[in-house]
């Protein structure tokens, strides 16, 4: 369903993906998705710093 969505959006014109833009602004900026917000921001700011895991590191925290 979320590949038909975007595939409409690909097909609106300029003026009307702007007005898709500004309300999907608004709803992300909405408080509760504040906590994903943080999230993202956590995530971004530990692979800027490379303090993520690798493959081989995951597999083996997981005992696998």
């Amino acid at each position: 369903m979320a590949t038909i969505q975007v595939n409409m959006l690909q097909k609106l014109d300029d003026e009307d993906k702007q007005k898709v833009a500004y309300f999907v602004k608004l709803l992300v900026s909405q408080s509760k998705y504040a906590k994903l917000k943080e999230e993202i921001s956590a995530r971004k700011e530990e692979i800027r710093k490379g303090a993520t895991l690798s493959h081989e590191e995951i597999w083996k925290e997981l005992g696998v």
